[in-house]
């Protein structure tokens, strides 16, 4: 799978474990920064990102900041892209197999880097399973055009 991988500076050290993980695992992962301990500002890694899997370059993405808030609120902004914030094994199958989300985020503050690995592997493991989310799901996408500014 075609992964692009993102984090400010408090996500760099988890980004970088995150990114071997993936490629062990066999996907196809970009680096899409940061690479220096230097302060960066998340939105700029988010949208960068966001917009990277909104235009099909890459099948899915993962951010990583202080808590996963930050990055999972500026992703969301860029139209058609569902991210979703996991903190747990359950809540990243379901942001696949129920939200069909593209892009998942997580705080290298509050998840250590064993945790990180099974979120990854249990939501890229898992595909949207439809059924009843599915009208749920279309709602979202009704959402973001509704509210989608022109150019």
């Amino acid at each position: 799978m075609r992964v692009a991988i993102g984090s400010d500076h408090f996500g760099l050290a988890l980004k970088n474990v995150l990114f071997a993980h993936l490629k062990e695992r066999g996907h196809d992962v970009t680096d899409c920064g940061v690479y220096t301990p230097e302060a960066v500002d998340y939105p700029d890694i988010a949208e960068a990102v966001a917009l990277a899997v909104a235009g099909g370059q890459y099948e899915r993405g993962v951010l990583i900041c202080g808590t996963g808030i930050g990055m999972a609120i500026c992703a969301n902004k860029v139209p058609g892209i569902r991210a979703a914030q996991v903190h747990d094994v359950y809540s990243a199958e379901r942001a696949a197999k129920s939200n069909d989300a593209q892009i998942i985020t997580m705080g290298s503050q509050v998840i250590g880097p064993e945790l990180a690995k099974m979120l990854v592997d249990a939501w890229l493991s898992s595909e949207f399973a439809g059924g009843r989310s599915a009208p749920k799901v279309e709602k979202i996408r009704r959402i973001d055009q509704k509210y989608r500014r022109p150019g």
